[in-house]
């Protein structure tokens, strides 16, 4: 059968079941224990419907994923239920049954491209031998079909792309490599689990876009494993919200974001930073608690322990699941959602002048004409012809202030410079030129070249805490060691002061004694926290700490990080692509585009009309999880420029929507200045600017969320 005629099958048969599983139960063995991650879960996804199933971390959500595939590793085991593809019962097919079906007619997208990719192989080749082992194709015919799948997911230059290695591509573009190959035999059902964690914001909207429209071609049916309730909106039509290896409520998106039935999933919706909200507002709703153990469940209601609205019945009795709709997939788990009030979001609609009046802290790091440049090593050829050294201009005359007790948050996407101007400000990297002015001392190239006292003033948080927490150091000397190295504290009384560092980040003392792989994700970034705040300092570079975290660990850290700026008066100089979670913290937001600024204000200023183009785009890429909200569409074709030895004129003229000309190409943007502190880089006039439009509008109607 060819394409066509696939393609026709397809559509022919649009609402029939692709992936059914029933009453599935996985158990983990390790140590002679058994733990029950999933169990009874239900789910059924149709053709060229998108199923999302969120939760938190540890819910069970990736164990459902890999049963479907038949992936689990070798202490996983399905114990129960059963899992059909279509007619087919993948549990009952041998190993050489299932390779025929996997990779052609089931794909999988993982989460990690660079562990999906073999560094050894070219990219070409690696999407060519899926078509080698599942067609028989020609060798020409092969060829042909990879540089089409490579235009398809819009990668520039294909026949060059094909002959790339993975470490030559961007992780956005490693990630359509991996969506390609995935797509590479047009598959009936594709498996995506958290493909766009790591992006950034306009190529996560890029992704999606794609994925939508590959869909709607071959009319896949997509199992979507997230914990970004943003992108389950914009991207879904139906989504299942799991809790500790049980599906407490299930129905379409359109339904359960506007009236979610289950306490839990109410306040998954309450834990978002949204962009009406601020830190001035109110504290996040964080969930209290964390998962239980799964090897050791409690009777009755799963997730009463840290429900608001439980009664002793719900400890104690089995819950029954209810329908919500008239379907029997529109369900909750749930013996009280008829009893408790309804949703609704608690908006903050504020006046964008009032925060113009507010008087500017006294400045606490002054950064001017700073200057980041790496030189690259010069090849044999360039050695022999005298060719000039290339330099890439990684922060590229960047000016900004950061107040005493304020949060000045660095946006902008992947390899704009935001971490480079981080690491330099901590010392981690030598600037080229420009001056770094810290209280009146000038800050040295890298902090060995500073005095203690100035080390000690200026801290870091890194995005990955695993790779920042030494595992053969318990969380106590951890904590412990800025204590010693800066001569804070005695050392009879250090293991008080770590016991009041870890209470502070919300973590019992007792925790001093575990160690690094002892810990969950939230509680490893909150270790890391404690450690930074160990040196008193009065500046911390938060450099993506919330990234890879899920939406009510995120929520706790943003308000723990929101409390200790209270209390000891700290700075951030906080570096995201989350412009939700930028909107929430921040009092000054500085928009970066190739090492240069494209804008700067207060989040009430920047995060409406008149904006910077650049601006205007990373706006429209937010995944909104509001039915009230209306955004706009504004997609920025092709990938950020090389940096290296870039051209005149605005960095962002080749891929701005509202270029005007020559001269965008030739000159640098001038200033305009909105107001005391919101500063715009941009050649449209100014009057042309004042006239945009909001990306982002409450319209106090419900909106198709799909």
């Amino acid at each position: 059968m060819n394409e066509l005629s696939v393609s026709a099958a397809r559509r022919a048969g649009s609402d029939r079941p692709v992936l059914t599983i029933r009453d599935l139960h996985v158990s983990y063995f390790a140590r002679g224990q058994e733990v029950r991650a999933v169990r009874g879960v239900n789910l059924t996804v149709r053709a060229g419907e998108t199923l999302a199933v969120v939760g938190e971390s540890g819910s069970g959500k990736s164990s459902v994923a890999f049963s479907a595939m038949r992936g689990l590793d070798a202490a996983g085991r399905i114990m129960k239920g059963s899992i059909h593809f279509g007619e087919t019962d993948l549990l009952a097919l041998n190993a050489q049954e299932l390779r025929a079906i996997q990779g052609s007619r089931i794909a999988m997208v993982y989460q990690d491209p660079q562990t999906a990719l073999n560094p050894a192989f070219r990219v070409g080749d690696q999407i060519a031998e899926v078509l080698k082992e599942h067609t028989d194709d020609t060798p020409a015919a092969i060829r042909e079909r990879v540089l089409q799948l490579l235009d398809e997911v819009k990668l520039p230059d294909p026949q060059g792309v094909a002959l790339r290695y993975p470490h030559e591509l961007s992780g956005g573009q490693q990630q359509r490599v991996v969506i390609a190959m995935a797509f590479a035999c047009n598959p009936e059902l594709l498996i995506m689990d958290e493909p766009t964690t790591g992006l950034d914001v306009t190529t996560e909207a890029h992704i999606l876009d794609l994925v939508a429209n590959l869909q709607q071609s071959h009319r896949s049916a997509i199992l979507y494993i997230t914990h970004n309730l943003g992108v389950v909106a914009r991207f879904c039509q139906r989504v299942a919200v799991m809790y500790a290896g049980e599906i407490l409520e299930e129905g379409p998106v359109s339904r359960v974001f506007f009236e979610p039935a289950h306490p839990y999933t109410r306040s998954l919706l309450s834990c978002i930073p949204r962009l009406d909200l601020s830190k001035h507002d109110r504290p996040l709703s964080a969930i209290e608690g964390r998962l239980p153990n799964v090897a050791n469940l409690p009777s009755g209601c799963i997730f009463a322990p840290r429900c608001e609205h439980r009664r002793d019945a719900c400890e104690t009795s089995a819950i029954a699941v209810e329908l919500v709709g008239d379907r029997e997939d529109d369900f909750v788990r749930c013996r009280r959602w008829r009893d408790i009030p309804k949703f609704k979001f608690d908006r903050h609609i504020r006046k964008r002048k009032a925060s113009a009046t507010k008087k500017a802290p006294d400045t606490l790091l002054d950064i001017d004409d700073l200057r980041c440049y790496y030189q690259l090593r010069r090849s044999l050829r360039e050695f022999v012809t005298g060719q000039s050294v290339r330099q890439v201009h990684a922060v590229d005359g960047i000016e900004l202030a950061v107040g005493h007790g304020q949060t000045l948050a660095i946006v902008g996407e992947s390899g704009c410079g935001k971490t480079t101007l981080g690491r330099t400000v901590v010392g981690l990297q030598a600037p080229t030129g420009g001056d770094q002015i810290f209280e009146g001392d000038e800050l040295e190239g890298t902090a060995r070249s500073r005095s203690p006292d100035l080390r000690r003033r200026i801290q870091i948080v890194f995005q990955n805490p695993d790779a920042t927490l030494n595992p053969q150091k318990s969380v106590g000397e951890t904590i412990r060691r800025p204590l010693q190295l800066f001569d804070l504290v005695p050392a009879e009384k250090q293991a008080d002061r770590v016991a009041e560092l870890l209470r502070s980040v919300n973590l019992p003392a007792s925790y001093a004694q575990r160690y690094p792989h002892e810990l969950s994700g939230g509680e490893k970034q909150r270790v890391a926290v404690a450690r930074a705040f160990a040196a008193e300092p009065e500046l911390i570079v938060c450099d993506e700490p919330l990234s890879a975290l899920d939406v009510s660990v995120q929520a706790a850290i943003l308000n723990l990080l929101v409390e200790l700026q209270k209390t000891s008066k700290t700075a951030y100089m906080f570096i995201s692509h989350d412009l939700s979670v930028v909107r929430y913290l921040s009092d000054q937001v500085a928009v970066m585009y190739m090492g240069r600024l494209c804008e700067i204000g207060t989040p009430e200023e920047v995060f409406v009309p008149p904006y910077h183009p650049y601006t205007e785009a990373l706006l429209s890429a937010i995944s909104l999880p509001d039915p009230m909200i209306e955004q706009e569409t504004i997609r920025l074709e092709g990938s950020v420029p090389s940096p290296v030895n870039p051209e005149p004129g605005c960095r962002f003229a080749s891929r701005c929507p509202r270029k005007i000309g020559k001269v965008c190409e030739t000159e640098d943007p001038p200033l305009h200045e909105f107001g005391n502190r919101h500063r715009l880089y941009c050649h449209i006039p100014r009057n042309e600017l004042e006239k945009m439009k909001p990306v982002i509008t409450y319209t106090g109607k419900k909106q198709a969320v799909v």
